[in-house]
């Protein structure tokens, strides 16, 4: 990293350590989804057990009554324990803090708060290899994770996201930043670090499952055609992330039987009376639940806090909504704009020049590969779930955050790129604008939001 990155990147980790430590400390107590369940995940462990999902540790009456009574605390948390089949290493990772701290809620919270300071640094380490070692994208792309409201709040709860978002970016990171050369010494230990952070995955959340397709896809992208290399590859990755992996799942098959290696089977067994699709496809019509579906995912990517309960003003959402019309328009116009410029022919070159850029081009394709690969995948187990489940949260997409804030910079940008190529300071526009709308609206439900979601 160069002396003049440095700088710009330090000070949005400080406003993004501000921020979420504002958000930690004032959330009011579980007003962040399914807080008391994480929460309870580690005072098991810290109890000397590791959590079974059974029977009764889902209760939808009572979560009804006690998330409509905003967490009054004549309602005891306790007995929420329905996170009980997730992965451990997100809770193994809190338990120490949890004795430390005495099970302080707020300490707790913070320790997500450090982990989101690395999905911020590693965003920007993706987006200056996306964006061709350019600072002001890449700081635009972080800044986008680091101050998207929603994603505060959830980066400053007791959840596993935080901790799956940044092997998920690391991953990423791993993926899309220049390789070493094929069979030497620095790609096997890349290649081995991707399996340990792919295993490390699988001990930590369902959701960032995604990365051994997109992994794998990367590999077979680049070795295609050299199959002897592409073996060596996929050994040295899914080896060490299998065995990882076959910790936990030999757990769960001995544990809840049959073939639940995840547990998820015996969690959609106990979760009786959670709104299911066919439920409301009954009372709204297929229309009107892909409407409500669209919707809700799209206002609660951005804001809406708590329990679902207190999403952002109509007129922001209105205003993200027209910013989101633009960057998509501005995406599809540099796609096609650049289609168009690579089949045009440059007879000119020189033949080392057009071999190089031949590399290039495959190295680029690889890393929109990487990106649009998780993306999709993202996307489709979103829908996946709420094919069975009513699961509209926004926070589903954010394994796919990085990418999806590196397709929106690029969007805005191409619009910039008239001004800054005449005012090279205008580049600088992108991050600052990125940080300073999404950073207001984040203040904004700091001090108006917030404080309204307490008993």
């Amino acid at each position: 990293m160069r002396r003049d990155e440095i700088l710009p990147l330090g000070l949005l980790l400080l406003a993004y350590l501000a921020l979420a430590i504002l958000f930690a400390v004032r959330t009011p107590a579980w007003q962040a989804p399914d807080e008391p369940a994480h929460y309870n995940y580690v005072r098991q462990l810290v109890g000397g057990s590791l959590p079974v999902i059974a029977p009764g540790d889902w209760d939808q009456t009572y979560l009804g009554q006690i998330v409509g009574a905003e967490f009054d605390p004549a309602y005891s948390v306790a007995g929420l324990t329905y996170e009980d089949w997730q992965p451990p290493l997100y809770y193994l990772l809190q338990a120490p803090l949890y004795r430390l701290s005495g099970g302080a809620l707020t300490a707790m919270r913070l320790l997500s708060v450090a982990l989101g300071a690395g999905v911020v640094a590693l965003a920007y380490v993706v987006g200056r290899a996306t964006f061709g070692g350019r600072v002001p994208p890449a700081l635009a792309v972080a800044a986008f994770v680091a101050f998207l409201p929603q994603h505060l709040a959830i980066l400053a709860s007791v959840n596993n996201d935080s901790l799956a978002e940044l092997l998920i970016a690391a991953i990423l990171a791993l993926l899309v930043v220049p390789w070493p050369e094929p069979a030497t010494r620095g790609d096997g230990r890349r290649l081995l670090a991707l399996g340990l952070l792919l295993g490390a995955a699988f001990l930590t959340k369902g959701t960032a499952y995604l990365m051994a397709p997109v992994a794998g896809a990367f590999l077979l992208a680049r070795h295609w055609g050299a199959w002897r290399p592409l073996a060596r590859a996929l050994l040295l990755v899914f080896v060490p992330a299998l065995l990882l992996g076959l910790l936990w799942w030999g757990r769960n098959l001995a544990v809840y039987g049959g073939l639940d290696a995840l547990g998820k089977a015996a969690h959609d067994a106990v979760v009786v009376g959670q709104p299911r699709t066919s439920e409301w496809i009954a009372q709204y019509g297929l229309g009107g639940t892909v409407g409500r579906f669209l919707r809700t995912t799209f206002v609660s990517f951005w804001g809406q806090f708590g329990w679902m309960a207190a999403p952002l003003p109509g007129w922001m959402v209105a205003g993200l909504a027209g910013l989101t019309g633009v960057a998509v328009v501005g995406l599809g116009l540099r796609v096609a704009s650049g289609q168009r410029s690579a089949a045009r022919p440059q007879r000119s070159r020189k033949t080392s020049e057009v071999f190089e850029a031949g590399g290039q081009r495959s190295v680029d394709r690889q890393r929109v590969l990487v990106l649009g690969l998780t993306v999709l995948l993202t996307a489709a187990l979103h829908v996946y779930y709420n094919l069975t489940f009513v699961q509209h949260q926004g926070r589903y997409l954010y394994p796919a955050l990085i990418p999806i804030a590196a397709g929106f910079v690029a969007g805005w940008e191409y619009w910039l790129r008239p001004a800054a190529r005449r005012w090279p300071w205008a580049a600088w526009l992108l991050p600052l604008g990125v940080a300073a709308v999404l950073g207001g609206i984040a203040l904004f439900a700091l001090w108006r939001i917030l404080p309204g979601l307490a008993p």
